[in-house]
């Protein structure tokens, strides 16, 4: 008799009867409530299918906020760094939003769903932030994440899969777009986003239709190779991409207990989603005094030597790791596509410019002894994966 999963979280998403069916390995954790597998069967098989075939990902515990309202528009341009009045009707935007000091609150994306109505997604849940940030905006915000169920299918054979599925029009959706289609008499919203740096789409759908879109989804993707997967092979993906996560890369600035410990934007290498030529917005005045004097940090990506993960490693100038010491490893791994070991860190500038070589003092358990490795690295300028296929428009046949 197959065992039942044990629920980390009090709340199931709509998804949560497929994905129970499917798990073999009963790991699970809790997201923002809802239980979240952290795997189902294989990690590298779940893996593989995001660079192989088609991955699909239960989001529904991503926060979702509903922006509407005559200020919409003005509201979220002085709540987020870059310039959202660029973003058009049937667009997606990254943003980041910051406090007063032009610290990092969080990272997210931004649907301008249709002309003045967005949703803002994100991690973290910052409804107090937002509401306290709409003083003097005539807006609603809404916290709509029960609302809205939601899928990540990425992969090679993604757009194969969902054309299979009767979905029209998606051969003309560029990266970063969104378009509204029917599924069975409701609204489907389908986005050309990911976290894997790969072909791949994101599903919205009301939660009653969740387990008949799932059903037609994996119905389509038979020959396709498509799988559910887990956190730990979206991990995987996401530093590979070289994209930030929060309490990884950076901690948000609302959640900190001791100065120095959060990031601006501009340490986070995410200057090009700063735009000082706007209106005003929050924590301009200090990123406008870091960008002329200098930041303190610089997020780097790391090229290592070996196949030992750097997880938690220091990062030093020269290879005596008694002194010299420069910064701290945030996300590591071994990419078995790429055929690298690769890690995301932070350093302290002026060190960390791309073909810097740094040293990483590596400690890793073989039977049950401890190893010490100093191992050399470069610092790049470039995700680690970023296949063609990613952008192209419109995508293959797989």
């Amino acid at each position: 008799m197959k065992s039942q999963p044990v629920h980390q979280g009090r709340l199931k998403t709509p998804f949560y009867s497929r994905l129970a069916a499917l798990d073999t390995v009963n790991e699970w954790h809790q997201w923002k409530g809802y239980s979240s597998a952290d795997s189902l069967y294989c990690e590298d098989t779940e893996y593989f299918a995001i660079r192989n075939a088609t991955a699909v990902f239960d989001l529904t515990p991503m926060t979702k906020y509903r922006i509407t309202g005559p200020d919409a528009l003005d509201y979220l341009n002085r709540l987020v760094t870059r310039d959202m009045a660029k973003i058009r009707p049937g667009r997606v935007a990254y943003a980041v939003w910051c406090d007063d000091q032009g610290q990092v609150i969080d990272d997210g994306t931004i649907f301008h769903l249709r002309e003045g109505e967005y949703r803002l997604c994100s991690q973290e849940r910052h409804f107090a932030w937002l509401t306290a940030a709409a003083l003097g905006f005539d807006v609603t915000i809404t916290h709509e994440t029960e609302d809205v169920a939601a899928l990540a299918v990425q992969g090679p054979t993604s757009f194969s899969v969902l054309k299979n599925m009767g979905l029209k029009g998606l051969e003309d959706l560029k990266p970063f777009g969104l378009t509204h289609l029917d599924f069975q008499g409701v609204e489907l919203m389908v986005s050309r986003t990911g976290f894997t740096a790969d072909l791949g789409y994101e599903l919205w759908i009301d939660p009653d239709k969740a387990e008949a879109l799932w059903d037609a989804l994996f119905e389509a993707g038979k020959l396709f190779g498509i799988r559910a997967i887990g956190t730990h092979a979206l991990e995987l993906a996401r530093i590979e991409a070289g994209f930030l996560a929060a309490y990884m890369e950076f901690l948000p600035a609302d959640e900190t207990v001791r100065t120095g410990v959060s990031r601006s934007p501009l340490e986070l290498g995410l200057d090009w989603l700063v735009d000082f030529k706007k209106p005003n917005f929050n924590g301009r005045r200090a990123l406008a005094h870091e960008k002329r004097n200098g930041s303190t940090w610089r997020l780097v990506k790391l090229d290592i030597e070996g196949n030992k993960p750097a997880h938690h490693s220091y990062i030093f100038g020269n290879e005596k790791a008694n002194k010299g010491q420069i910064g701290f490893v945030t996300s590591a791994a071994w990419s078995p596509v790429c055929k690298q070991n690769i890690a995301l860190g932070t350093v302290r500038t002026p060190h960390g410019k791309p073909g810097d070589s740094v040293w990483i003092e590596i400690y890793y358990q073989r039977e049950m002894h401890w190893h010490r490795k100093m191992a050399k690295a470069t610092v790049v300028d470039k995700p680690f994966w970023f296949p063609p296929r990613r952008g192209a428009t419109p995508p293959g046949p797989y």
